[in-house]
């Protein structure tokens, strides 16, 4: 069988058939043979019909197309394997199928033009002498602080108050009623937006701006319209930006009452038997935090470099799986925060997920890509003794090891020590600047900063989260 073989752009090989005329004859009749066999013709015994009546029945061009599938299918496979090539994916037929089916005659030679998806061609201009800068995060010296200050105020007991107002801090007990404008210009009330013998902190954030500071200064057994707005960006739309009034009555107040930080705090709140034991683990998790970060900036400081002296045709084959593999991620963390996916997905909006998700993809793969290369010239392997500890540490984690796929373990390990072992490489063999947090972009840094401290929040020990359950819980209803 004659194979001509075209370098074509996006890592493919193109293909030229020639299929001789036995094979494409003794395909013919193997496709004949095997369909006789299975057609059901009235007044004939199955495996007993004529040729005539068969293809009578079946119809020609339906037939002829039956014969090339397998016809096309088998010369391609047999021309990568002639040719040695790599192919990853399936082919792509360059030739009209129906212009093949019009044409084709058994015992004649055919001639197929295909494509097949190889590996990647990759080549990286450079990945020694580079110098990037990264940004050095150091450990917030208050936060030690602050964490203990939120076990204090989980912990904190709370003292009735009857000699004066509401202040910031304390935890109120209200009755209240929202209205909002209508179309005629009354107010009237909206569902949701009423509560009785609600527990709210006095803090901001609990409720709409404006809630909280209104209730601060009155007494006990006082009564407050507060004449405030929804925001604009109200996640409610029908209430978005309308002027609303809450008349609120102020029944009890309640003063936190902190406990000491002192050995008896420690032993309640954790496995340590001092408070100075308490805070050394904290400054300690939080320095290490904070080496981690500074790490993962250096890592890919070093591999965006590495990106901008890469150049990489990638197939398309790979984009999809890699597309593929981030869809079901998203739809896999849909599906944990309990959202019906099935309901949810429809054709278009898997398309338009996975058109969102195709530069991701590309990114992710221009990384693989490059660090591996880096592995490849620098024969950067992994040690059998590494990987065999490795997995002993991960299945130790492991409460069911029957739920495990070794495999796939062995895979994700493999990867993740390559990638350490690469990274270090890169490390010692370029320079890497520290420069203080959020000079390179500010913006992000104060997003991470943000997301940092919704991870800081502490877990309420059981039985002390009264306070702010409630206090949610009201906030969701005015919302």
């Amino acid at each position: 069988m004659k194979v001509t073989q075209e370098v074509l752009p996006d890592s493919q090989v193109g293909l030229e058939i020639e299929v001789p005329a036995d094979l494409s004859q003794k395909t013919y009749d193997k496709v004949l043979s095997k369909m006789m066999r299975t057609v059901n013709v009235p007044g004939f015994r199955k495996g007993k019909v004529p040729k005539q009546v068969f293809l009578q029945r079946v119809g020609v061009p339906q037939f002829k197309a039956a014969v090339l599938e397998e016809l096309v299918q088998n010369a391609v496979d047999k021309a990568i394997a002639q040719e040695e090539i790599d192919a990853i994916g399936n082919y792509q037929l360059k030739t009209s199928f129906e212009e093949l089916v019009v044409a084709y005659e058994p015992g004649q030679p055919v001639t197929i033009q295909a494509s097949v998806d190889v590996p990647p061609r990759v080549t990286l201009k450079q990945y020694t002498g580079l110098s990037v800068q990264a940004e050095e995060i150091l450990p917030d010296p208050e936060r030690v602080d602050a964490t203990l200050g939120q076990y204090q105020n989980n912990l904190a007991t709370l003292v009735p108050i009857e000699d004066r107002p509401a202040q910031q801090g304390d935890v109120a007990v209200i009755d209240f009623v929202g209205k909002v404008k209508n179309e005629s210009g009354e107010f009237e009330e909206f569902q949701g937006g009423s509560g009785t013998d609600f527990q709210v902190e006095l803090e901001e954030g609990r409720f709409i701006p404006g809630f909280v500071e209104g209730i601060i200064g009155m007494a006990i057994d006082d009564h407050k319209d507060v004449e405030i707005p929804f925001p604009e960006d109200y996640s409610q739309t029908e209430l978005a930006g309308q002027p609303a009034v809450f008349s609120i009555t102020l029944k009890e107040i309640k003063e936190k009452e902190l406990p000491e930080l002192d050995d008896d705090f420690a032993q309640e709140i954790s496995e340590f038997e001092t408070i100075e034991e308490l805070r050394s683990s904290l400054t300690e998790r939080y320095q290490e935090e904070a080496e981690e970060k500074t790490k993962a900036n250096k890592d890919a400081a070093l591999i965006e470099a590495l990106v901008e002296h890469l150049e990489a045709e990638i197939p398309n084959t790979l984009v999809q799986k890699e597309v593929d593999f981030l869809l079901t991620q998203t739809i896999m963390q849909l599906s944990r925060q309990g959202i019906d996916v099935n309901k949810m997905l429809t054709r278009e909006l898997v398309d338009g997920m996975r058109q969102r998700t195709r530069p991701e993809a590309i990114d992710r793969l221009n990384r693989t890509l490059a660090l591996g290369e880096v592995a490849k010239q620098e024969g950067i392997k992994i040690e059998e003794e590494a990987l065999q500890e490795k997995i002993k540490e991960a299945m130790a984690e492991v409460e069911d090891p029957s739920q495990i796929d070794p495999d796939r373990l062995v895979q994700v390990l493999t990867e993740e020590l390559l990638q350490e072992k690469i990274l270090a490489w890169l490390e010692e063999n370029n320079t890497v600047e520290l420069v203080p947090e959020g000079s390179l972009q500010p913006e992000a840094a104060e997003e991470a900063v943000s997301e940092q401290a919704e991870a800081d929040e502490v877990e309420e020990p059981a039985g002390t989260a009264t306070v702010d359950i409630e206090a949610t819980e009201a906030v969701e209803k005015v919302e």
